[in-house]
């Protein structure tokens, strides 16, 4: 497969964007806020005028979460379910802000419904980012008990991303929360092994071991700072890298 004509700025040609649902709520305690997911969309069109091939998938923590309606008595596959309806919603509003800014996208959903997004079909997702179409996976796996963290890992080994982006409220790993240990020490890199005997919270342990055993780079980074996307895209800025 050909690799795509890439700026000068650029160090990967396809790489998977993992954002939070809770990243486009902006300021808000629940849903979504149009101007946070129009800044994150204009983080993205900066990405994409490089010349790479962006995925995406974003969390459904904004609009439901799985888990907590699980532990308020839900039972935990219906909960998990309505979960994945969620990140489609925040899908669409992703492609709505995205294709507003000329940044053609195609929403693929793995559960089937049709008449607002296509289904997964592996190669034909492959061909729309060949077509420098950003691809936004939703509704997880389309299996409960799993997390749009696995989504993520499993949809960028699929499609040959060169490195999965987590977009944090915070610049990277650290040993502890930063925002309540001001000693909290960030990690420039680490591996994923350590990232799973130290129980460090920055995917969850089953996408950490699919990306280990793909041998898929991680960089996490702050989302929250413009344009951070594109100046790790190039090597700068604060991130960390999780790899072998």
């Amino acid at each position: 497969m050909p690799k795509p004509a890439l700026d000068a700025g650029a160090k990967y040609s396809r790489v998977m964007l993992k954002i939070s649902g809770e990243a486009l709520m902006g300021d808000q305690g629940f849903g979504l806020h149009p101007p946070t997911v129009e800044r994150v969309a204009r983080e993205i069109q900066a990405v994409h005028d490089l010349g790479v091939e962006i995925c995406m998938v974003i969390g459904g923590g904004n609009i439901f979460r799985g888990l907590a309606g699980s532990a308020q008595g839900m039972e935990r596959t219906t909960a998990d379910y309505m979960g994945m309806l969620a990140t489609v919603m925040n899908a669409l509003a992703m492609q709505s802000a995205l294709e507003q800014l000329g940044v053609f996208t195609r929403v693929i959903s793995a559960i089937p419904m049709d008449q607002v997004c296509e289904p997964y079909i592996r190669r034909r997702a492959v061909r729309h980012l060949e077509k420098k179409r950003v691809c936004i996976f939703a509704a997880g796996t389309g299996n409960p008990y799993f997390t749009t963290d696995t989504a993520a890992a499993l949809r960028a080994s699929e499609m040959a991303c060169e490195a999965i982006f987590m977009g944090k409220n915070v610049d990277g790993i650290y040993d502890s929360d930063p925002k309540k240990n001001p000693e909290a020490k960030r990690y420039d890199s680490i591996s994923y092994d350590d990232v799973l005997r130290d129980n460090l919270k920055v995917m969850d342990a089953s996408a950490i071991a699919l990306c280990r055993d793909n041998k898929m780079p991680l960089v996490v980074f702050a989302l929250n700072e413009p344009g951070g996307f594109r100046g790790i895209m190039a090597g700068q800025g604060t991130y960390t890298l999780v790899h072998d």
